[in-house]
Protein backbone atom coordinates (compact mmCIF):
# COMPACT_ATOMS: atom_id res chain seq x y z
CA UNK A 1 0.00 0.00 0.00
CA UNK A 2 1.23 3.47 -0.88
CA UNK A 3 1.46 5.55 2.28
CA UNK A 4 -0.74 8.65 2.67
CA UNK A 5 -2.50 8.09 -0.64
CA UNK A 6 -6.28 8.32 -0.75
CA UNK A 7 -8.14 6.04 -3.12
CA UNK A 8 -11.82 6.33 -3.97
CA UNK A 9 -14.16 3.72 -5.44
CA UNK A 10 -17.90 4.14 -5.98
CA UNK A 11 -20.23 1.19 -6.34
CA UNK A 12 -23.82 0.21 -5.83
CA UNK A 13 -22.82 -3.01 -4.03
CA UNK A 14 -26.32 -4.36 -4.61
CA UNK A 15 -24.99 -7.69 -5.86
CA UNK A 16 -21.31 -8.33 -5.12
CA UNK A 17 -19.45 -10.31 -7.78
CA UNK A 18 -15.83 -11.12 -8.68
CA UNK A 19 -15.51 -7.91 -10.70
CA UNK A 20 -16.12 -5.84 -7.56
CA UNK A 21 -13.57 -7.86 -5.61
CA UNK A 22 -10.96 -7.30 -8.34
CA UNK A 23 -11.53 -3.53 -8.24
CA UNK A 24 -11.35 -3.38 -4.44
CA UNK A 25 -8.16 -5.44 -4.41
CA UNK A 26 -6.50 -3.20 -7.01
CA UNK A 27 -7.67 -0.02 -5.28
CA UNK A 28 -6.40 -1.17 -1.86
CA UNK A 29 -2.93 -1.68 -3.34
CA UNK A 30 -2.80 2.01 -4.25
CA UNK A 31 -3.51 3.45 -0.80
CA UNK A 32 -6.12 3.98 1.90
CA UNK A 33 -9.40 2.93 0.34
CA UNK A 34 -12.61 4.91 0.64
CA UNK A 35 -15.69 3.27 -0.90
CA UNK A 36 -18.69 5.42 -1.76
CA UNK A 37 -21.81 3.26 -1.68
CA UNK A 38 -24.56 4.63 -3.90
CA UNK A 39 -27.66 5.67 -2.02
CA UNK A 40 -30.96 3.91 -2.59
CA UNK A 41 -32.17 6.96 -4.51
CA UNK A 42 -29.10 6.98 -6.77
CA UNK A 43 -29.51 3.31 -7.66
CA UNK A 44 -33.24 3.72 -8.22
CA UNK A 45 -32.52 6.60 -10.59
CA UNK A 46 -29.87 4.68 -12.53
CA UNK A 47 -31.15 1.10 -12.56
CA UNK A 48 -34.02 -0.04 -10.36
CA UNK A 49 -34.87 -0.19 -6.70
CA UNK A 50 -31.99 -2.00 -4.95
CA UNK A 51 -32.36 -5.47 -3.52
CA UNK A 52 -30.80 -4.32 -0.21
CA UNK A 53 -31.03 -0.93 1.44
CA UNK A 54 -28.07 1.41 1.74
CA UNK A 55 -27.25 0.57 5.35
CA UNK A 56 -27.10 -3.15 4.56
CA UNK A 57 -24.90 -2.58 1.52
CA UNK A 58 -22.53 -0.31 3.47
CA UNK A 59 -22.19 -2.98 6.17
CA UNK A 60 -21.23 -5.61 3.59
CA UNK A 61 -18.67 -3.35 1.87
CA UNK A 62 -17.17 -2.31 5.20
CA UNK A 63 -16.49 -5.94 6.06
CA UNK A 64 -14.45 -6.60 2.90
CA UNK A 65 -10.67 -6.89 3.16
CA UNK A 66 -8.85 -3.78 1.98
CA UNK A 67 -11.71 -1.32 2.63
CA UNK A 68 -10.73 1.36 5.17
CA UNK A 69 -13.70 3.71 5.05
CA UNK A 70 -17.28 3.55 3.78
CA UNK A 71 -19.46 6.57 3.00
CA UNK A 72 -22.62 7.32 1.04
CA UNK A 73 -22.50 8.65 -2.52
CA UNK A 74 -25.86 10.35 -2.86
CA UNK A 75 -25.99 10.43 -6.67
CA UNK A 76 -24.27 9.02 -9.74
CA UNK A 77 -22.28 12.25 -9.85
CA UNK A 78 -18.98 11.82 -7.99
CA UNK A 79 -18.36 15.54 -7.48
CA UNK A 80 -19.54 15.94 -3.88
CA UNK A 81 -17.41 13.10 -2.51
CA UNK A 82 -14.41 13.88 -4.69
CA UNK A 83 -14.28 17.47 -3.45
CA UNK A 84 -14.73 16.25 0.14
CA UNK A 85 -11.92 13.66 -0.01
CA UNK A 86 -9.66 14.98 -2.79
CA UNK A 87 -8.40 11.44 -3.52
CA UNK A 88 -5.14 10.76 -5.30
CA UNK A 89 -6.80 7.97 -7.26
CA UNK A 90 -10.27 7.02 -8.42
CA UNK A 91 -10.54 3.38 -9.46
CA UNK A 92 -13.24 2.05 -11.78
CA UNK A 93 -13.73 -0.72 -14.33
CA UNK A 94 -12.90 0.30 -17.88
CA UNK A 95 -16.41 -0.59 -19.09
CA UNK A 96 -17.64 2.96 -18.42
CA UNK A 97 -15.61 4.47 -21.28
CA UNK A 98 -18.60 3.98 -23.55
CA UNK A 99 -22.32 3.90 -22.95
CA UNK A 100 -24.47 5.57 -20.34
CA UNK A 101 -21.67 6.37 -17.86
CA UNK A 102 -19.21 7.95 -20.30
CA UNK A 103 -20.38 11.46 -19.36
CA UNK A 104 -19.85 10.73 -15.66
CA UNK A 105 -16.35 9.41 -16.39
CA UNK A 106 -15.40 12.57 -18.27
CA UNK A 107 -16.49 14.73 -15.33
CA UNK A 108 -14.48 12.61 -12.86
CA UNK A 109 -11.34 13.08 -14.96
CA UNK A 110 -11.93 16.83 -15.14
CA UNK A 111 -12.37 17.20 -11.37
CA UNK A 112 -9.33 15.05 -10.54
CA UNK A 113 -7.12 17.31 -12.68
CA UNK A 114 -7.76 20.18 -10.25
CA UNK A 115 -5.43 18.60 -7.65
CA UNK A 116 -3.42 16.21 -9.82
CA UNK A 117 -5.52 13.15 -9.10
CA UNK A 118 -5.56 10.17 -11.42
CA UNK A 119 -8.18 7.81 -12.79
CA UNK A 120 -7.12 4.16 -12.69
CA UNK A 121 -9.22 1.78 -14.77
CA UNK A 122 -9.28 -1.94 -14.13
CA UNK A 123 -9.98 -4.22 -17.12
CA UNK A 124 -13.62 -5.25 -17.19
CA UNK A 125 -14.23 -8.75 -15.83
CA UNK A 126 -15.83 -10.44 -18.82
CA UNK A 127 -19.08 -12.27 -18.32
CA UNK A 128 -20.21 -10.69 -15.05
CA UNK A 129 -22.22 -7.59 -14.25
CA UNK A 130 -24.91 -6.58 -11.81
CA UNK A 131 -27.41 -6.27 -14.63
CA UNK A 132 -26.69 -9.77 -15.95
CA UNK A 133 -26.89 -11.31 -12.49
CA UNK A 134 -30.02 -9.30 -11.71
CA UNK A 135 -31.48 -10.48 -15.03
CA UNK A 136 -30.93 -14.10 -14.05
CA UNK A 137 -32.68 -13.50 -10.75
CA UNK A 138 -35.57 -11.72 -12.47
CA UNK A 139 -35.86 -14.44 -15.13
CA UNK A 140 -37.10 -16.74 -12.38
CA UNK A 141 -39.78 -14.23 -11.48
CA UNK A 142 -40.03 -11.35 -9.05
CA UNK A 143 -41.53 -12.35 -5.74
CA UNK A 144 -44.97 -10.93 -5.13
CA UNK A 145 -43.92 -9.30 -1.85
CA UNK A 146 -40.87 -7.69 -3.45
CA UNK A 147 -42.78 -6.23 -6.37
CA UNK A 148 -45.77 -5.03 -4.37
CA UNK A 149 -43.57 -3.05 -1.97
CA UNK A 150 -41.46 -1.33 -4.63
CA UNK A 151 -43.67 1.69 -5.20
CA UNK A 152 -43.91 2.51 -1.50
CA UNK A 153 -40.14 2.07 -1.21
CA UNK A 154 -39.47 4.28 -4.22
CA UNK A 155 -41.57 7.06 -2.70
CA UNK A 156 -39.34 6.92 0.38
CA UNK A 157 -36.10 7.41 -1.57
CA UNK A 158 -37.07 9.45 -4.65
CA UNK A 159 -38.38 12.96 -4.80
CA UNK A 160 -40.49 12.06 -7.82
CA UNK A 161 -41.53 8.77 -9.44
CA UNK A 162 -41.88 8.70 -13.25
CA UNK A 163 -44.50 6.30 -14.66
CA UNK A 164 -45.37 5.23 -18.23
CA UNK A 165 -48.33 3.20 -19.44
CA UNK A 166 -48.09 -0.33 -20.79
CA UNK A 167 -50.93 -2.35 -22.27
CA UNK A 168 -49.20 -5.65 -23.12
CA UNK A 169 -45.93 -7.48 -22.62
CA UNK A 170 -44.11 -5.67 -25.43
CA UNK A 171 -44.94 -2.20 -24.13
CA UNK A 172 -44.03 -3.44 -20.65
CA UNK A 173 -40.55 -4.24 -21.95
CA UNK A 174 -40.27 -0.72 -23.36
CA UNK A 175 -41.09 0.80 -19.98
CA UNK A 176 -38.73 -1.62 -18.26
CA UNK A 177 -35.68 -1.06 -20.45
CA UNK A 178 -35.78 2.45 -21.95
CA UNK A 179 -33.06 4.79 -20.66
CA UNK A 180 -31.49 8.01 -21.88
CA UNK A 181 -28.47 10.03 -20.76
CA UNK A 182 -29.38 13.51 -19.54
CA UNK A 183 -26.30 15.57 -18.74
CA UNK A 184 -24.64 13.66 -15.87
CA UNK A 185 -27.51 11.38 -14.99
CA UNK A 186 -29.48 8.54 -16.49
CA UNK A 187 -33.24 8.87 -16.89
CA UNK A 188 -35.60 5.90 -16.88
CA UNK A 189 -39.13 5.02 -15.87
CA UNK A 190 -39.75 3.87 -12.32
CA UNK A 191 -43.14 2.19 -12.62
CA UNK A 192 -45.81 0.95 -15.02
CA UNK A 193 -49.34 2.35 -15.38
CA UNK A 194 -51.98 -0.10 -16.58
CA UNK A 195 -54.63 2.21 -17.98
CA UNK A 196 -58.24 1.24 -18.57
CA UNK A 197 -58.30 3.51 -21.64
CA UNK A 198 -55.23 1.87 -23.18
CA UNK A 199 -56.28 -1.64 -22.20
CA UNK A 200 -59.71 -1.10 -23.76
CA UNK A 201 -58.29 0.54 -26.89
CA UNK A 202 -55.76 -2.27 -27.41
CA UNK A 203 -58.70 -4.68 -27.35
CA UNK A 204 -60.71 -2.53 -29.78
CA UNK A 205 -63.37 -1.68 -27.20
CA UNK A 206 -64.71 1.64 -25.85
CA UNK A 207 -63.40 3.04 -22.57
CA UNK A 208 -66.61 2.56 -20.57
CA UNK A 209 -65.48 -0.11 -18.08
CA UNK A 210 -66.56 -2.70 -20.65
CA UNK A 211 -63.39 -4.76 -20.24
CA UNK A 212 -64.06 -6.96 -17.23
CA UNK A 213 -61.83 -7.61 -14.24
CA UNK A 214 -60.63 -11.00 -15.49
CA UNK A 215 -59.44 -9.46 -18.75
CA UNK A 216 -57.70 -6.63 -16.90
CA UNK A 217 -55.94 -9.19 -14.70
CA UNK A 218 -54.81 -11.07 -17.82
CA UNK A 219 -53.17 -7.88 -19.09
CA UNK A 220 -51.46 -7.31 -15.73
CA UNK A 221 -50.12 -10.87 -15.66
CA UNK A 222 -48.84 -10.54 -19.24
CA UNK A 223 -46.89 -7.42 -18.24
CA UNK A 224 -45.69 -8.94 -14.96
CA UNK A 225 -44.18 -11.94 -16.73
CA UNK A 226 -41.61 -9.80 -18.56
CA UNK A 227 -41.02 -6.86 -16.20
CA UNK A 228 -39.89 -6.11 -12.65
CA UNK A 229 -41.08 -2.55 -12.06
CA UNK A 230 -44.01 -1.77 -9.75
CA UNK A 231 -47.47 -1.62 -11.31
CA UNK A 232 -50.14 1.02 -10.67
CA UNK A 233 -53.59 0.05 -11.89
CA UNK A 234 -56.18 2.44 -13.26
CA UNK A 235 -59.22 1.17 -11.35
CA UNK A 236 -61.77 3.58 -12.86
CA UNK A 237 -64.46 4.10 -10.19
CA UNK A 238 -63.53 0.92 -8.33
CA UNK A 239 -66.98 -0.50 -9.14
CA UNK A 240 -69.43 -1.51 -6.46
CA UNK A 241 -68.06 -1.29 -2.93
CA UNK A 242 -68.78 -4.97 -2.33
CA UNK A 243 -66.78 -5.90 -5.45
CA UNK A 244 -63.97 -3.44 -4.76
CA UNK A 245 -62.89 -5.10 -1.53
CA UNK A 246 -62.38 -8.43 -3.31
CA UNK A 247 -60.51 -6.76 -6.17
CA UNK A 248 -58.16 -5.12 -3.65
CA UNK A 249 -57.35 -8.52 -2.16
CA UNK A 250 -56.71 -9.98 -5.61
CA UNK A 251 -54.46 -7.15 -6.74
CA UNK A 252 -52.53 -7.23 -3.50
CA UNK A 253 -52.07 -10.99 -3.75
CA UNK A 254 -50.63 -10.93 -7.29
CA UNK A 255 -48.18 -8.11 -6.53
CA UNK A 256 -49.76 -4.91 -7.86
CA UNK A 257 -48.44 -1.92 -5.89
CA UNK A 258 -51.37 0.48 -6.11
CA UNK A 259 -54.82 1.12 -7.50
CA UNK A 260 -56.16 4.56 -8.35
CA UNK A 261 -59.94 4.99 -8.18
CA UNK A 262 -61.90 8.10 -9.21
CA UNK A 263 -64.77 9.72 -7.37
CA UNK A 264 -67.34 9.33 -10.13
CA UNK A 265 -70.32 7.06 -10.53
CA UNK A 266 -72.52 5.72 -13.30
CA UNK A 267 -71.46 4.88 -16.86
CA UNK A 268 -67.84 5.87 -17.30
CA UNK A 269 -66.97 8.75 -19.62
CA UNK A 270 -63.35 9.77 -20.09
CA UNK A 271 -62.49 12.66 -17.78
CA UNK A 272 -61.00 14.79 -20.55
CA UNK A 273 -64.50 15.21 -22.00
CA UNK A 274 -65.22 17.25 -18.87
CA UNK A 275 -68.68 18.81 -18.82
CA UNK A 276 -69.18 18.20 -22.56
CA UNK A 277 -70.73 14.87 -21.59
CA UNK A 278 -72.88 13.94 -18.62
CA UNK A 279 -70.69 12.82 -15.71
CA UNK A 280 -71.69 12.33 -12.09
CA UNK A 281 -69.38 12.77 -9.14
CA UNK A 282 -69.80 10.42 -6.21
CA UNK A 283 -70.73 11.77 -2.81
CA UNK A 284 -67.90 12.37 -0.38
CA UNK A 285 -69.50 10.01 2.13
CA UNK A 286 -69.92 7.09 -0.29
CA UNK A 287 -66.49 7.42 -1.88
CA UNK A 288 -64.86 7.70 1.54
CA UNK A 289 -66.69 4.55 2.60
CA UNK A 290 -65.27 2.76 -0.46
CA UNK A 291 -61.74 3.85 0.48
CA UNK A 292 -62.19 2.68 4.08
CA UNK A 293 -63.55 -0.66 2.94
CA UNK A 294 -60.64 -1.19 0.58
CA UNK A 295 -58.07 -0.33 3.25
CA UNK A 296 -59.77 -2.62 5.73
CA UNK A 297 -59.71 -5.48 3.19
CA UNK A 298 -56.01 -5.35 2.38
CA UNK A 299 -53.63 -7.67 4.19
CA UNK A 300 -50.29 -5.84 3.93
CA UNK A 301 -49.00 -2.34 4.61
CA UNK A 302 -47.40 -2.02 1.15
CA UNK A 303 -50.47 -1.90 -1.10
CA UNK A 304 -51.69 1.63 -1.84
CA UNK A 305 -55.18 2.92 -2.57
CA UNK A 306 -54.96 6.33 -4.23
CA UNK A 307 -58.04 8.54 -4.53
CA UNK A 308 -58.54 10.47 -7.76
CA UNK A 309 -60.50 13.70 -7.44
CA UNK A 310 -62.52 14.93 -10.43
CA UNK A 311 -63.61 18.31 -9.06
CA UNK A 312 -61.39 20.34 -11.42
CA UNK A 313 -62.48 18.21 -14.38
CA UNK A 314 -66.12 18.99 -13.59
CA UNK A 315 -65.47 22.73 -12.99
CA UNK A 316 -66.39 22.53 -9.31
CA UNK A 317 -63.36 24.54 -8.25
CA UNK A 318 -60.38 24.29 -5.94
CA UNK A 319 -62.31 24.59 -2.69
CA UNK A 320 -64.39 21.53 -3.58
CA UNK A 321 -61.23 19.61 -4.58
CA UNK A 322 -59.54 20.44 -1.26
CA UNK A 323 -62.66 19.54 0.71
CA UNK A 324 -63.00 16.19 -1.03
CA UNK A 325 -59.33 15.19 -0.97
CA UNK A 326 -59.09 16.09 2.71
CA UNK A 327 -61.99 13.73 3.40
CA UNK A 328 -60.39 10.99 1.29
CA UNK A 329 -57.14 11.23 3.25
CA UNK A 330 -59.07 11.03 6.49
CA UNK A 331 -60.78 7.91 5.13
CA UNK A 332 -57.37 6.27 4.65
CA UNK A 333 -56.30 7.10 1.08
CA UNK A 334 -52.54 6.55 0.63
CA UNK A 335 -52.28 9.29 -1.97
CA UNK A 336 -54.30 11.77 -4.00
CA UNK A 337 -54.49 12.11 -7.77
CA UNK A 338 -55.67 15.49 -9.00
CA UNK A 339 -56.74 15.80 -12.64
CA UNK A 340 -57.37 18.74 -14.97
CA UNK A 341 -58.35 19.15 -18.61
CA UNK A 342 -56.84 22.62 -18.95
CA UNK A 343 -53.63 23.24 -20.91
CA UNK A 344 -52.49 25.74 -18.29
CA UNK A 345 -51.29 23.88 -15.17
CA UNK A 346 -51.95 26.85 -12.85
CA UNK A 347 -54.93 25.26 -11.09
CA UNK A 348 -52.95 22.05 -10.58
CA UNK A 349 -50.11 24.04 -9.03
CA UNK A 350 -52.50 25.93 -6.78
CA UNK A 351 -54.20 22.73 -5.65
CA UNK A 352 -50.86 21.09 -4.86
CA UNK A 353 -49.63 24.09 -2.88
CA UNK A 354 -52.81 24.14 -0.79
CA UNK A 355 -52.93 20.36 -0.35
CA UNK A 356 -49.34 19.88 0.84
CA UNK A 357 -49.84 22.66 3.37
CA UNK A 358 -52.51 20.43 4.91
CA UNK A 359 -50.98 16.99 4.24
CA UNK A 360 -47.21 17.32 3.63
CA UNK A 361 -46.61 13.56 3.80
CA UNK A 362 -49.39 12.35 1.48
CA UNK A 363 -48.19 11.64 -2.10
CA UNK A 364 -49.71 13.69 -4.92
CA UNK A 365 -50.19 12.11 -8.36
CA UNK A 366 -50.77 13.97 -11.63
CA UNK A 367 -51.38 12.87 -15.21
CA UNK A 368 -50.17 15.73 -17.46
CA UNK A 369 -52.09 14.75 -20.59
CA UNK A 370 -53.80 18.12 -21.16
CA UNK A 371 -51.05 20.27 -19.63
CA UNK A 372 -48.31 18.32 -21.40
CA UNK A 373 -45.95 21.32 -21.77
CA UNK A 374 -45.19 21.31 -18.05
CA UNK A 375 -41.81 19.90 -17.01
CA UNK A 376 -41.39 17.30 -14.30
CA UNK A 377 -39.13 19.73 -12.41
CA UNK A 378 -41.96 22.28 -12.28
CA UNK A 379 -44.33 19.68 -10.89
CA UNK A 380 -41.76 18.64 -8.30
CA UNK A 381 -41.48 22.24 -7.07
CA UNK A 382 -45.18 22.08 -6.23
CA UNK A 383 -44.85 18.78 -4.38
CA UNK A 384 -45.95 16.30 -7.06
CA UNK A 385 -44.56 12.87 -6.15
CA UNK A 386 -45.81 10.70 -9.03
CA UNK A 387 -46.06 11.75 -12.68
CA UNK A 388 -47.96 9.35 -14.94
CA UNK A 389 -47.66 9.44 -18.73
CA UNK A 390 -50.93 7.64 -19.08
CA UNK A 391 -51.49 6.84 -22.76
CA UNK A 392 -48.46 7.78 -24.83
CA UNK A 393 -47.41 4.34 -26.07
CA UNK A 394 -50.87 3.42 -27.38
CA UNK A 395 -51.29 6.89 -28.93
CA UNK A 396 -47.93 6.65 -30.72
CA UNK A 397 -48.43 3.03 -31.82
CA UNK A 398 -51.72 3.58 -33.62
CA UNK A 399 -50.58 6.26 -36.12
CA UNK A 400 -47.38 4.32 -36.86
CA UNK A 401 -49.29 1.11 -37.61
CA UNK A 402 -51.92 2.97 -39.60
CA UNK A 403 -49.24 4.67 -41.72
CA UNK A 404 -47.65 1.28 -42.40
CA UNK A 405 -50.98 -0.22 -43.51
CA UNK A 406 -51.70 2.76 -45.76
CA UNK A 407 -48.23 2.58 -47.32
CA UNK A 408 -48.73 -1.08 -48.27
CA UNK A 409 -52.08 -0.27 -49.90
CA UNK A 410 -50.72 2.77 -51.73
CA UNK A 411 -47.67 1.04 -53.17
CA UNK A 412 -48.98 -2.47 -53.59
CA UNK A 413 -45.91 -3.85 -51.82
CA UNK A 414 -44.17 -3.73 -48.45
CA UNK A 415 -40.77 -2.23 -49.38
CA UNK A 416 -41.62 1.42 -48.67
CA UNK A 417 -43.30 0.61 -45.37
CA UNK A 418 -40.39 -1.60 -44.32
CA UNK A 419 -37.83 1.08 -45.06
CA UNK A 420 -39.74 3.99 -43.53
CA UNK A 421 -41.71 2.63 -40.60
CA UNK A 422 -40.44 -0.82 -39.62
CA UNK A 423 -37.66 -2.42 -37.63
CA UNK A 424 -35.60 -5.00 -39.47
CA UNK A 425 -36.81 -8.58 -39.28
CA UNK A 426 -33.57 -9.50 -37.52
CA UNK A 427 -34.11 -6.83 -34.87
CA UNK A 428 -37.68 -7.88 -34.14
CA UNK A 429 -36.64 -11.55 -33.91
CA UNK A 430 -33.92 -10.70 -31.38
CA UNK A 431 -35.95 -8.07 -29.53
CA UNK A 432 -37.40 -10.54 -27.09
CA UNK A 433 -34.72 -12.46 -25.16
CA UNK A 434 -34.98 -16.23 -25.01
CA UNK A 435 -35.72 -17.82 -21.67
CA UNK A 436 -32.65 -18.75 -19.66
Amino acid sequence: MSQNKKVYVAMSADIIHVGHINIIKKAAELGELYVGVLSDEAIAEYKRYPLMNCAERMSIIGSLQGVSHVLVQSSLDYEENLRLLKPDYVVHGDDWRVGLQAVIRAKVISILKEWGGQLVEVPYTAGVSIEKLKGKIDSHGVLTETRRSRLANLLKVKKQVRVLEAHNGLTGLIVENTRVVKEDRIASFDAIWVSSLCDSTAKGKPDIELVDTSSRLDTINEIMEVTTKPIILDGDTGGMLEHFVFNVKTLERIGVSAIIIEDKMGLKKNSLFGTDVEQHQDTIAHFSEKIRAGKHAQQTKDFMIIARCESLILDKGLDDAIKRTSAYVQAGADGIMIHSRKEDPSEIFEFCDRFIALFPNVPIVVVPSSFSAVYEEELAKHGVNIVIYANHLIRSAFPAMQATAQSILEHGRGKEASEKYCMSIKDIITLIPEAN
